[in-house]
């Protein structure tokens, strides 16, 4: 789907006031030397969406992203790692990555944290780019609810969906990984059954829409309750129902929520939740806060 995506945008996509036609891979992204800046941007948007666990050379996706850019799979996962060592939720646990992180690791990552929309579709772009694959509005890699979801789309209103697509698909990947795929209350691993949910919706704050540090992992009736304001979490993160959860007799509210109250959520491998956006979702959305 991401690839796909990154064909669609190729004439239209929004990185800024105006879309450029096409990224313009450098000449010099194939080095075997000094890492590029482009490297380290691909190589970042892969740590994102990957947990800990899997930052190693016999990653698939790992082993995929060396041959992209001609390094090896060991240089790729010491590199993920050297990203480690700047994330705060991997070093307060004591994992302190390689401690190897050099300015222009620091700098892409403070790129990706003041603009992520701009860098997920970028990176997703010189991905494609890089794989050579045609550009064209083919539709290649959508399962069959996709493809037929997007045949009712043309030109512009075509665009923005996959866009959307591309930044849904990246927001939900970096979270769940983050999370290691467990519901963060329940701790429900079914992937089928679980939800990246922002905290600070998706509306009110543009430039956090894909910061993984504005997501929970929920199971989908946690995800609805959180959505509705029916509960949110405490800056020490733990469960907070609201009264008008609290009075429902209904037995599977009872049994479902009410044990929750006060329980500590488990807390991500990586981009702990902001205690910012935590406090936004219980005083703009929890049904509690002042005024609702």
């Amino acid at each position: 789907m991401v690839e796909y995506a990154a064909k669609l945008m190729v004439s239209q996509l929004n990185l800024g006031e105006k879309a450029p036609e096409a990224i313009e891979v450098p000449k010099d992204i194939m080095v075997t030397t000094r890492w590029t800046k482009e490297q380290l941007k691909l190589a970042f948007h892969l740590y994102c969406q990957l947990s800990f666990g899997r930052l190693h050379s016999r990653n698939p996706e790992i082993i995929q992203l060396a041959k992209l850019i001609g390094r090896t799979p060991g240089a790729v996962a010491m590199k993920l790692v050297n990203f480690a060592s700047l994330d705060p939720a991997i070093t307060s646990t004591g994992r302190a990555g390689l401690g190897n992180a050099g300015s222009l690791d620091k700098e892409v990552w403070a790129e990706f944290h003041s603009d992520w929309e701009k860098l997920a579709l970028e990176c997703s772009l010189l991905n494609a780019q890089l794989r050579k694959e045609k550009l064209s509005d083919e539709v290649i890699e959508l399962d069959v609810a996709e493809q037929e979801g997007l045949q009712d789309f043309t030109g512009e209103t075509k665009r923005v969906v996959t866009e959307q697509r591309i930044k849904q698909h990246f927001f939900r990947r970096a979270v769940l990984s983050s999370y290691r795929g467990r519901c963060c209350i329940s701790g429900l691993s079914d992937a089928r059954l679980l939800t990246a949910s922002h905290i600070v919706p998706w509306s009110s704050d543009k430039i956090n829409r894909l910061n993984p540090s504005n997501g929970l992992c929920f199971s989908a009736i946690h995800d609805k309750a959180f959505d509705r304001g029916l509960i949110t979490i405490s800056d020490g993160y733990e469960v907070v129902l609201s009264e008008q959860l609290k009075r429902n007799n209904d037995a599977f509210v009872a049994q479902i929520f009410l044990p929750l109250e006060g329980r500590r959520i488990e807390l991500p491998e990586k981009f702990i939740p902001s205690i910012a956006f935590l406090s936004r979702h219980r005083n703009e959305i929890f049904i509690d806060a002042a005024g609702q």
